[in-house]
């Protein structure tokens, strides 16, 4: 079942995806670390440093927002960072923190759609996601196109989140995400649904080894799956 943030309309998942995040674009940064308490900002360092031994030097970051994924992906000292994103009012808040930390000659924010990658073939030494594939329309074609883009040899860096297994912190971290977690960014987005949708696309996402096999299924090899803090979110890694 295909989750959507606004039920009442008849908008598909990747115009309503689009239509929400320019709507709490304005907020979403503060919003990402105030109610992860800050963590995300570990997430993502975990997450580049795996590509550290690549060496990357074109990297394309898919579902880009603000533009987060790419400041951290700085640290690989890389010539280009590209980043794409559906989102204007993401993209122009992210524009804004490029040229402020002057990074705006390095880091070229794009409007564009991640399952249809305006990119040619084997173009990126690496593409990496945070918190972006649970919001494709078509994972297994979103993922298609990832690998499509990548050049022989490249790596795919997801980051995204998953659900705890192991009990209390399951059972914390599952009240936070359904009670407390919507009440807030509701308050603060101002967005009715945006942060109800959150918990439920997550609940929906095919994680672990179910993620693992459709990343399989679209040519990606030697991949594997990293839980980061109990299991609240995961590092999936994939060659071409």
């Amino acid at each position: 079942m295909t989750v959507l943030p606004y039920k009442d309309r008849e908008l598909g998942k990747k115009e309503q995806v689009a239509y929400m995040f320019n709507n709490i674009s304005k907020r979403y940064d503060f919003l990402n670390h105030f109610l992860s308490l800050g963590i995300d900002i570990y997430w993502r360092k975990q997450a580049i440093k795996l590509l550290k031994p690549k060496k990357p030097q074109v990297i394309l970051d898919i579902a880009t927002g603000t533009g987060d994924f790419a400041i951290a992906a700085m640290k690989l000292n890389p010539e280009k960072i590209i980043g794409v994103d559906i989102s204007e009012g993401m993209l122009e808040v992210g524009r804004k923190k490029m040229k402020k930390l002057e990074l705006d000659s390095t880091i070229d924010l794009q409007l564009g759609d991640s399952e249809k990658l305006l990119f040619e073939d084997n173009k990126f030494d690496a593409v990496i996601v945070s918190f972006g594939v649970r919001n494709f329309a078509d994972l297994k074609k979103g993922l298609s196109d990832m690998w499509r883009v990548l050049k022989p040899g490249g790596t795919a860096v997801i980051l995204e989140f998953s659900k705890p297994k192991s009990f209390p912190f399951k059972q914390i971290y599952n009240f936070y995400f359904k009670y407390i977690l919507p009440i807030i960014g509701r308050l603060i987005s101002k967005d009715q649904a945006a942060y109800t949708y959150l918990p439920e696309s997550v609940k929906a996402f095919p994680e672990g080894d179910d993620f693992l096999n459709i990343f399989k299924s679209v040519g990606f090899k030697d991949s594997q799956c990293k839980p980061l803090t109990f299991g609240i979110s995961s590092i999936y890694i994939g060659q071409k």
